[in-house]
């Protein structure tokens, strides 16, 4: 029989998302065998990131104090500004060490059937950001589903009139890939997203 302290341990990392019985159970006896420092660092660690970490007051990725690094770093870009989904977008995009600018995080897209509109997402947060003369451009970066590409036709609707420069990433056959088995849609966005070499 299992101690009972042992079970619930199990049952807690059988919560987090990808992890089943088997590999909840693997971390279990891997704690367990760790030194005893190791379980109290990691007792630590998650207790700090629920106290600690919270919403940047600006862009709304994830910091300890009022701003993040990102919108502190005085060597990023003011004039162009990311528009992602959330927080994975945001470490995808900077992953690149392609774009300098600054972040947004809308925290989720438009998904009316899911009750999901403009009042939930970070949007009035992001129109606010918007200074005349500072951001030239506004770089949407939701993911090429039927809620992103919503998320952006209705940002681009706001922004547009605003007289800042729009884009959307880029869409299409990805590194590597053979355009034999590249869908139909796929190919047809990456041919109306052709550049000049």
């Amino acid at each position: 029989m299992t101690p009972e302290p042992l079970n619930r341990l199990i049952a807690q990392l059988a919560r987090l998302p990808g992890i089943g019985e088997k590999t909840a159970q693997r971390l279990a006896f891997y704690i367990l065998r760790a030194p005893p420092q190791y379980a109290r660092d990691l007792s630590q660690a998650l207790q700090e990131v629920v106290e600690k970490v919270r919403l940047c007051a600006r862009c709304f990725s994830l910091t300890d104090q009022e701003l993040c690094g990102f919108c502190l770093d005085a060597r990023r870009d003011d004039r162009i500004l990311c528009v992602v989904e959330g927080l994975a977008d945001l470490m995808a995009v900077e992953r690149t060490r392609e774009f300098k600018g600054r972040y947004h995080v809308l925290h989720g897209v438009l998904s009316p059937l899911e009750g999901v509109g403009p009042d939930q997402l970070r949007i009035k947060e992001l129109l606010a950001r918007l200074e005349p003369g500072r951001v030239e451009e506004v770089i949407v970066a939701t993911n090429p589903d039927v809620e992103g590409e919503a998320t952006a036709l209705y940002l681009t609707r706001l922004l547009k009139p605003m007289g800042l420069k729009v884009t959307r990433i880029a869409q299409g056959v990805p590194m590597g890939g053979d355009l034999e088995y590249a869908d139909q849609a796929t190919l047809a966005r990456a041919l109306s997203a052709r550049r000049e070499l």
